[in-house]
């Protein structure tokens, strides 16, 4: 019974795990979280079983949860391609599958203004570099711009981007940038989650344990036991079926020799005639 309950919650704990592992991801290409307004957006669910049945949803400022359809996008599987975006489609969009588990969220700004900032749509992790690029609809992307971070000025580039080196949490914030004669861009968010810190394992959990040497040690001394007693058994055994062997043949051969009869009568008579000088000699004797 105890081992039956056992079992029931070893299946519970990996089912368990399956259910809080087995998440979507979702990606937007082209990789930005700004839009002009017209733009082109793709948004997928990359996901590790298909079976989960993932299907992307918003919120926008208009409706909320809604689910990617022909109002708003065309729908192909676990994808959602939106062929021409505007200003009102801005809003947090998700995955989110049938058992309840959701991805990541991202957010997307589509403006109707004539500047946007390109940057990353999902977090980026400490010590990477993030480019920031300001550009406008209509004109080259390498006009000069002005970068600002949580309202203030971090510096201005001729050629319209910018890229932050061995970006850290302190570089989380609102982004936005503003190319003079063409507008300002809306504000973004960025997010610098913390890079995973690589375990390393001590060289004694590398080692058998002193339990297991243990273990080792005594297996290894019964196995030598027992080849010790079979060496020294051994040559007994086979000496004492030897001797019970040869005995046994000896008295079968004593038994034929007592039982068999005379062939020859001549032989019969000459084994009375020897008794009876036997028994003769034995008379003179006394």
């Amino acid at each position: 019974m105890m081992e039956e309950t056992s079992l029931l919650c070893l299946l519970f704990l990996i089912s368990l795990l399956s259910c809080t592992t087995n998440q979507a991801r979702l990606t937007v290409s082209p990789s930005s979280s700004q839009f002009f307004n017209g733009d082109f957006v793709s948004l997928s669910c990359e996901e590790d079983d298909s079976s989960a049945g993932w299907t992307l949803r918003r919120n926008t400022s208009k409706r909320q949860r809604t689910q990617c359809r022909a109002d708003w996008g065309t729908s192909a599987g676990s994808s959602c391609d939106i062929n021409y975006i505007y200003p009102w489609d801005s809003g947090v969009y998700w995955c989110e599958s049938r058992e309840g588990p959701i991805s990541n969220m991202v957010n997307l700004t589509v403006t109707g203004g004539s500047v946007i900032l390109q940057s990353p749509v999902l977090p980026v992790m400490e010590g990477d570099d993030v480019t920031l690029l300001c550009k406008t609809k209509t004109t080259p992307s390498n006009l000069p711009a002005a970068f600002y971070k949580d309202g203030s000025l971090i510096r201005k580039q001729p050629t319209g981007h910018m890229t932050l080196q061995h970006v850290s949490r302190s570089d989380e914030g609102l982004y936005k940038c503003d190319i003079s004669g063409h507008g300002e861009s809306p504000s973004s968010w960025i997010t610098v989650t913390e890079k995973p810190t690589a375990t390393v394992k001590p060289i004694t959990s590398a080692l058998p344990s002193s339990t297991t040497l243990a273990s080792h040690s005594s297996t290894l001394h019964l196995a030598i036991r027992v080849v010790l007693h079979l060496v020294v058994f051994c040559p007994y055994f086979i000496s004492t079926l030897f001797m019970v062997s040869l005995y046994r043949h000896r008295a079968k051969g004593n038994k034929l020799s007592v039982s068999i009869p005379p062939t020859h009568p001549e032989q019969g008579l000459e084994d009375k005639h020897e008794d009876v000088i036997t028994d003769v000699t034995t008379e003179h004797r006394f």
